[in-house]
């Protein structure tokens, strides 16, 4: 359904260090860095740098990321916390979702919520 995902970010280099580390620990590697713009996995999620990261409000963003298995997505929450990104729940169970909803929930540098989840 969808071709990729953009979100604007104040510092790149920051950014691809976090994200590198972070998406690493889910297997989703970077697929290029130009001046300005980082991808990952196939292309799917991108970085931007610039002036429109001043006008977003990333608080208000939510992305979940696949893991798949639950020590993926207790590495996604250590690699985010030693990144320099802040605990927003650690990983766990989410049964109100159901009864196998494993996940971690992270914000990373910029303020956007981040999330891993794995359904078995």
């Amino acid at each position: 359904m969808l071709d990729h995902i953009s979100i604007y970010i104040t510092d790149l280099d920051q950014s691809i260090a976090f994200y590198d580390n972070v998406l690493g620990a889910l297997g989703i590697q970077r697929s290029f860095a130009i001046p300005g713009i980082a991808a990952y996995g196939q292309m799917f999620f991108w970085l931007y740098a610039g002036k429109a990261a001043d006008t977003m409000v990333p608080e208000r963003q939510h992305l979940a990321f696949k893991a798949i298995d639950r020590a993926s997505v207790d590495a996604f929450y250590q690699a985010a916390l030693s990144r320099g990104g802040k605990d927003n729940g650690a990983p766990g169970i989410r049964s109100k979702y159901h009864p196998n909803y494993y996940a971690a929930y992270v914000i990373d540098p910029d303020g956007y919520k981040l999330e891993a989840v794995c359904h078995h």
